[in-house]
Protein backbone atom coordinates (compact mmCIF):
# COMPACT_ATOMS: atom_id res chain seq x y z
CA UNK A 1 0.00 0.00 0.00
CA UNK A 2 1.22 3.47 -1.02
CA UNK A 3 2.26 5.74 2.02
CA UNK A 4 0.88 9.15 1.95
CA UNK A 5 4.62 10.61 1.23
CA UNK A 6 4.78 7.87 -1.48
CA UNK A 7 1.38 10.15 -2.69
CA UNK A 8 2.60 13.64 -2.00
CA UNK A 9 5.73 12.18 -3.63
CA UNK A 10 4.38 10.99 -6.47
CA UNK A 11 2.36 14.48 -6.74
CA UNK A 12 5.51 16.83 -6.43
CA UNK A 13 7.15 14.75 -9.47
CA UNK A 14 4.24 15.70 -11.74
CA UNK A 15 4.04 19.37 -10.96
CA UNK A 16 7.72 19.27 -11.82
CA UNK A 17 7.09 17.86 -15.09
CA UNK A 18 4.68 20.20 -15.65
CA UNK A 19 7.31 22.77 -15.65
CA UNK A 20 10.19 20.81 -17.27
CA UNK A 21 8.21 20.30 -20.52
CA UNK A 22 7.56 24.26 -20.82
CA UNK A 23 11.27 24.12 -21.07
CA UNK A 24 10.75 21.75 -23.63
CA UNK A 25 8.70 23.69 -25.84
CA UNK A 26 10.16 27.08 -25.06
CA UNK A 27 13.55 25.62 -26.57
CA UNK A 28 11.91 23.97 -29.98
CA UNK A 29 10.25 27.64 -30.14
CA UNK A 30 13.29 29.37 -29.84
CA UNK A 31 15.48 27.77 -32.23
CA UNK A 32 12.69 28.15 -34.76
CA UNK A 33 12.26 31.65 -34.24
CA UNK A 34 15.92 32.44 -35.28
CA UNK A 35 14.74 31.18 -38.83
CA UNK A 36 11.33 32.91 -39.01
CA UNK A 37 10.52 34.51 -42.18
CA UNK A 38 13.63 32.90 -43.99
CA UNK A 39 11.52 31.04 -46.45
CA UNK A 40 13.08 27.20 -45.10
CA UNK A 41 10.60 25.36 -43.68
CA UNK A 42 12.48 22.44 -43.61
CA UNK A 43 15.07 24.31 -41.73
CA UNK A 44 12.77 25.45 -39.26
CA UNK A 45 11.23 22.21 -38.45
CA UNK A 46 14.34 20.57 -38.23
CA UNK A 47 15.61 23.08 -35.80
CA UNK A 48 12.90 22.81 -33.49
CA UNK A 49 12.80 19.08 -33.47
CA UNK A 50 16.49 18.79 -32.88
CA UNK A 51 16.01 21.31 -30.05
CA UNK A 52 13.01 19.38 -28.80
CA UNK A 53 15.14 16.21 -28.30
CA UNK A 54 17.93 17.48 -27.01
CA UNK A 55 15.53 18.73 -24.21
CA UNK A 56 13.55 15.76 -23.69
CA UNK A 57 16.55 13.77 -23.65
CA UNK A 58 17.20 15.69 -20.28
CA UNK A 59 13.97 15.02 -18.49
CA UNK A 60 13.71 12.31 -15.70
CA UNK A 61 11.30 10.14 -17.70
CA UNK A 62 10.94 6.69 -19.43
CA UNK A 63 9.11 8.24 -22.41
CA UNK A 64 8.00 7.41 -25.81
CA UNK A 65 6.86 9.35 -28.60
CA UNK A 66 3.38 7.94 -29.53
CA UNK A 67 2.73 11.00 -32.00
CA UNK A 68 5.52 11.75 -33.88
CA UNK A 69 7.42 13.29 -36.87
CA UNK A 70 7.08 9.98 -38.57
CA UNK A 71 6.05 6.34 -38.18
CA UNK A 72 8.97 4.38 -38.97
CA UNK A 73 12.71 3.62 -38.00
CA UNK A 74 14.34 5.25 -40.59
CA UNK A 75 12.44 8.96 -39.66
CA UNK A 76 14.61 11.70 -39.12
CA UNK A 77 12.92 13.60 -36.49
CA UNK A 78 11.20 12.04 -33.11
CA UNK A 79 9.65 9.38 -34.63
CA UNK A 80 6.89 7.32 -33.17
CA UNK A 81 8.28 4.66 -31.10
CA UNK A 82 11.49 6.64 -30.31
CA UNK A 83 12.48 6.66 -26.41
CA UNK A 84 12.95 9.81 -25.06
CA UNK A 85 14.18 11.21 -21.86
CA UNK A 86 16.93 9.70 -19.39
CA UNK A 87 15.04 6.24 -19.14
CA UNK A 88 14.54 6.39 -15.32
CA UNK A 89 11.56 7.62 -13.58
CA UNK A 90 7.78 7.58 -14.51
CA UNK A 91 6.99 5.79 -18.30
CA UNK A 92 4.85 8.27 -20.07
CA UNK A 93 3.31 8.45 -23.31
CA UNK A 94 4.66 11.74 -25.41
CA UNK A 95 3.33 13.46 -28.00
CA UNK A 96 5.06 16.57 -30.06
CA UNK A 97 4.49 18.76 -32.80
CA UNK A 98 8.02 20.68 -32.41
CA UNK A 99 7.09 22.89 -35.14
CA UNK A 100 3.20 23.47 -35.99
CA UNK A 101 2.57 25.96 -38.92
CA UNK A 102 6.11 25.38 -40.54
CA UNK A 103 4.80 27.58 -43.08
CA UNK A 104 3.52 30.41 -40.88
CA UNK A 105 7.13 30.53 -39.50
CA UNK A 106 8.87 29.89 -42.49
CA UNK A 107 6.86 33.15 -44.34
CA UNK A 108 6.94 34.91 -40.88
CA UNK A 109 2.64 34.87 -39.94
CA UNK A 110 0.95 34.83 -37.21
CA UNK A 111 0.32 31.24 -35.00
CA UNK A 112 3.14 29.07 -35.17
CA UNK A 113 3.39 27.80 -32.23
CA UNK A 114 6.11 24.56 -30.77
CA UNK A 115 3.68 22.12 -28.87
CA UNK A 116 3.91 18.70 -26.82
CA UNK A 117 1.85 16.58 -24.50
CA UNK A 118 2.96 14.10 -21.86
CA UNK A 119 0.47 11.44 -20.76
CA UNK A 120 0.69 8.27 -18.44
CA UNK A 121 2.39 5.41 -20.33
CA UNK A 122 -0.51 3.42 -22.61
CA UNK A 123 -3.16 6.26 -22.39
CA UNK A 124 -2.49 8.64 -25.67
CA UNK A 125 -4.39 7.22 -28.84
CA UNK A 126 -1.33 6.17 -30.97
CA UNK A 127 -2.86 7.34 -34.35
CA UNK A 128 -0.97 7.16 -37.88
CA UNK A 129 0.17 10.16 -39.79
CA UNK A 130 -3.23 10.56 -41.76
CA UNK A 131 -6.08 12.73 -42.10
CA UNK A 132 -9.01 12.96 -39.35
CA UNK A 133 -12.29 14.65 -39.24
CA UNK A 134 -12.63 17.08 -36.17
CA UNK A 135 -14.98 18.90 -34.35
CA UNK A 136 -14.93 20.90 -31.20
CA UNK A 137 -16.54 22.98 -28.71
CA UNK A 138 -15.02 24.55 -25.24
CA UNK A 139 -16.49 23.28 -22.19
CA UNK A 140 -19.42 24.48 -20.18
CA UNK A 141 -22.40 22.58 -22.54
CA UNK A 142 -24.12 19.46 -22.27
CA UNK A 143 -22.18 16.30 -23.34
CA UNK A 144 -21.87 14.88 -27.13
CA UNK A 145 -23.69 18.68 -27.86
CA UNK A 146 -21.90 18.77 -31.37
CA UNK A 147 -21.51 15.68 -33.47
CA UNK A 148 -19.49 14.26 -36.64
CA UNK A 149 -22.26 12.60 -38.04
CA UNK A 150 -24.90 15.19 -38.36
CA UNK A 151 -24.90 17.83 -40.80
CA UNK A 152 -22.73 20.82 -39.93
CA UNK A 153 -25.63 23.23 -39.87
CA UNK A 154 -27.25 21.10 -36.88
CA UNK A 155 -24.31 21.21 -34.93
CA UNK A 156 -24.47 25.51 -35.32
CA UNK A 157 -27.82 25.42 -34.29
CA UNK A 158 -26.98 23.32 -31.53
CA UNK A 159 -24.54 25.33 -30.69
CA UNK A 160 -26.56 28.36 -30.75
CA UNK A 161 -29.15 27.06 -28.81
CA UNK A 162 -26.68 25.87 -25.88
CA UNK A 163 -25.31 29.52 -26.10
CA UNK A 164 -28.57 31.27 -26.05
CA UNK A 165 -28.04 33.05 -28.99
CA UNK A 166 -29.01 33.41 -33.36
CA UNK A 167 -26.83 31.19 -35.46
CA UNK A 168 -25.29 34.57 -37.06
CA UNK A 169 -23.55 35.31 -33.34
CA UNK A 170 -21.18 31.99 -34.00
CA UNK A 171 -18.01 31.73 -35.48
CA UNK A 172 -16.79 28.62 -36.82
CA UNK A 173 -12.97 27.91 -37.68
CA UNK A 174 -11.64 25.90 -40.85
CA UNK A 175 -9.14 24.74 -42.12
CA UNK A 176 -8.86 26.97 -45.46
CA UNK A 177 -8.34 23.74 -47.82
CA UNK A 178 -10.25 22.96 -51.48
CA UNK A 179 -11.68 20.10 -49.19
CA UNK A 180 -13.64 22.05 -47.07
CA UNK A 181 -15.52 24.06 -49.77
CA UNK A 182 -19.02 22.24 -49.15
CA UNK A 183 -18.52 22.69 -45.29
CA UNK A 184 -17.77 26.15 -45.48
CA UNK A 185 -20.96 26.68 -47.68
CA UNK A 186 -23.04 25.13 -45.47
CA UNK A 187 -22.10 26.87 -42.14
CA UNK A 188 -21.87 29.97 -44.17
CA UNK A 189 -25.68 29.14 -44.71
CA UNK A 190 -27.27 29.21 -41.45
CA UNK A 191 -25.65 32.58 -41.16
CA UNK A 192 -22.42 31.79 -38.80
CA UNK A 193 -19.45 33.53 -39.83
CA UNK A 194 -16.68 31.62 -40.94
CA UNK A 195 -12.76 32.33 -39.60
CA UNK A 196 -9.96 30.70 -42.10
CA UNK A 197 -7.22 29.78 -41.16
CA UNK A 198 -4.15 28.31 -43.42
CA UNK A 199 -2.27 26.23 -41.08
CA UNK A 200 -2.41 25.18 -37.17
CA UNK A 201 -5.02 23.21 -36.57
CA UNK A 202 -3.69 22.11 -32.82
CA UNK A 203 -4.01 26.22 -32.06
CA UNK A 204 -7.50 26.30 -34.07
CA UNK A 205 -9.16 23.42 -31.45
CA UNK A 206 -7.39 25.50 -28.21
CA UNK A 207 -9.18 28.50 -29.58
CA UNK A 208 -12.61 26.97 -28.92
CA UNK A 209 -11.99 26.73 -25.12
CA UNK A 210 -12.11 30.96 -24.63
CA UNK A 211 -14.56 31.73 -26.91
CA UNK A 212 -14.94 35.09 -25.23
CA UNK A 213 -10.91 35.83 -26.07
CA UNK A 214 -10.40 34.35 -29.21
CA UNK A 215 -14.12 34.88 -30.98
CA UNK A 216 -14.19 31.43 -32.14
CA UNK A 217 -17.05 28.85 -31.15
CA UNK A 218 -16.44 25.66 -32.72
CA UNK A 219 -13.54 23.91 -34.74
CA UNK A 220 -14.76 22.07 -37.57
CA UNK A 221 -13.06 20.13 -40.30
CA UNK A 222 -10.43 17.70 -41.77
CA UNK A 223 -6.92 18.26 -40.59
CA UNK A 224 -4.20 15.39 -39.28
CA UNK A 225 -4.35 12.98 -36.95
CA UNK A 226 -1.51 13.43 -35.10
CA UNK A 227 -2.61 17.19 -34.65
CA UNK A 228 -6.10 15.85 -33.36
CA UNK A 229 -4.72 13.96 -30.54
CA UNK A 230 -2.42 17.02 -29.47
CA UNK A 231 -5.34 18.90 -29.51
CA UNK A 232 -7.43 16.55 -27.58
CA UNK A 233 -4.83 16.68 -24.86
CA UNK A 234 -5.47 20.43 -24.51
CA UNK A 235 -8.91 20.20 -24.78
CA UNK A 236 -8.46 17.53 -22.08
CA UNK A 237 -7.18 19.70 -19.21
CA UNK A 238 -10.27 22.63 -19.74
CA UNK A 239 -12.74 20.26 -20.08
CA UNK A 240 -13.62 20.55 -23.38
CA UNK A 241 -15.36 18.26 -26.34
CA UNK A 242 -14.28 17.15 -29.25
CA UNK A 243 -15.25 14.09 -31.71
CA UNK A 244 -12.37 12.59 -34.28
CA UNK A 245 -12.21 9.62 -36.69
CA UNK A 246 -9.35 8.91 -39.13
CA UNK A 247 -9.67 8.79 -42.63
CA UNK A 248 -8.49 5.51 -43.18
CA UNK A 249 -9.81 5.64 -47.22
CA UNK A 250 -7.32 3.26 -49.03
CA UNK A 251 -6.20 -0.26 -47.78
CA UNK A 252 -2.38 0.84 -47.27
CA UNK A 253 -3.65 3.40 -44.66
CA UNK A 254 -5.97 0.77 -43.62
CA UNK A 255 -3.07 -1.60 -42.70
CA UNK A 256 -1.10 1.08 -41.13
CA UNK A 257 -3.73 2.04 -38.83
CA UNK A 258 -4.16 -1.99 -37.82
CA UNK A 259 -0.06 -2.27 -37.28
CA UNK A 260 -1.21 0.96 -34.32
CA UNK A 261 -3.45 -1.04 -32.64
CA UNK A 262 -6.66 0.29 -34.57
CA UNK A 263 -9.33 -2.29 -34.92
CA UNK A 264 -12.21 -0.06 -36.30
CA UNK A 265 -11.19 1.94 -38.95
CA UNK A 266 -14.61 3.62 -39.30
CA UNK A 267 -14.70 4.61 -35.03
CA UNK A 268 -15.73 7.81 -33.44
CA UNK A 269 -13.53 9.15 -31.16
CA UNK A 270 -14.38 11.18 -28.30
CA UNK A 271 -11.77 13.13 -25.98
CA UNK A 272 -11.35 10.30 -23.41
CA UNK A 273 -10.59 7.60 -25.55
CA UNK A 274 -7.88 9.52 -26.88
CA UNK A 275 -6.64 10.25 -23.70
CA UNK A 276 -7.37 8.51 -21.07
CA UNK A 277 -5.43 9.61 -17.96
CA UNK A 278 -3.74 12.59 -16.42
CA UNK A 279 -1.83 14.55 -19.14
CA UNK A 280 -0.14 17.75 -19.56
CA UNK A 281 -0.37 19.72 -22.55
CA UNK A 282 2.70 23.36 -23.10
CA UNK A 283 2.63 24.91 -26.31
CA UNK A 284 4.52 28.12 -26.79
CA UNK A 285 4.38 30.66 -28.98
CA UNK A 286 7.11 31.21 -32.56
CA UNK A 287 5.27 33.79 -34.58
CA UNK A 288 2.77 36.23 -32.55
CA UNK A 289 -0.83 34.91 -32.87
CA UNK A 290 -4.28 34.93 -31.13
CA UNK A 291 -3.41 32.11 -28.79
CA UNK A 292 0.39 33.35 -27.60
CA UNK A 293 2.79 35.76 -28.54
CA UNK A 294 5.63 34.50 -30.72
CA UNK A 295 9.54 34.87 -29.60
CA UNK A 296 11.20 37.77 -28.82
CA UNK A 297 14.86 38.85 -29.20
CA UNK A 298 15.77 42.10 -27.23
CA UNK A 299 19.79 42.46 -27.19
CA UNK A 300 20.86 39.39 -24.87
CA UNK A 301 17.36 38.60 -23.67
CA UNK A 302 15.15 36.09 -25.26
CA UNK A 303 11.33 36.57 -24.03
CA UNK A 304 8.64 33.43 -24.46
CA UNK A 305 5.07 33.20 -23.42
CA UNK A 306 3.74 29.54 -23.05
CA UNK A 307 0.30 28.12 -22.28
CA UNK A 308 0.55 25.00 -20.19
CA UNK A 309 -2.41 22.76 -18.79
CA UNK A 310 -2.83 19.37 -16.48
CA UNK A 311 -5.86 17.50 -16.98
CA UNK A 312 -6.29 15.86 -13.07
CA UNK A 313 -6.20 19.52 -12.02
CA UNK A 314 -7.72 21.66 -14.79
CA UNK A 315 -4.85 24.29 -14.20
CA UNK A 316 -4.15 26.83 -17.15
CA UNK A 317 -1.13 28.25 -16.24
CA UNK A 318 0.51 31.28 -18.78
CA UNK A 319 4.55 31.36 -18.23
CA UNK A 320 5.90 34.76 -19.61
CA UNK A 321 9.96 34.28 -19.55
CA UNK A 322 13.00 36.09 -19.90
CA UNK A 323 15.93 34.05 -20.61
CA UNK A 324 19.28 35.53 -20.36
CA UNK A 325 21.90 32.36 -20.30
CA UNK A 326 21.91 32.62 -24.04
CA UNK A 327 24.05 30.23 -24.78
CA UNK A 328 21.99 27.49 -23.79
CA UNK A 329 19.70 28.76 -26.44
CA UNK A 330 22.62 28.17 -29.27
CA UNK A 331 21.69 26.47 -31.74
CA UNK A 332 24.30 22.98 -32.20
Amino acid sequence: MSSPYNEEAKHVLDRILSIEIVRVTERAAVAAARLRGLGSEKEADQAAVDAMRRELGKLTIDGTVVIGEGERDEAPMLFIGENVGTGRGSKVDIAVDPLEGTTLCAKNMPGAIATMAMAESGTLLNAPDVYMEKIAIGPGYPKELVDLDVPPAENIARLAKAKGVRPENITALVLDRPRHADLIAAVRKTGAAVALITDGDVAGVIHTSDPDSTGIDIYMGIGGAPEGVLAAAALACVGGQMQCRLVLDTEEKRQRAAKMGIKDPRKKYSIPEMVKGDCVFAATGVTDGNLLRGVKFRGNIIETETIVMRSVTGTVRRINAQHRQLEKFRLK
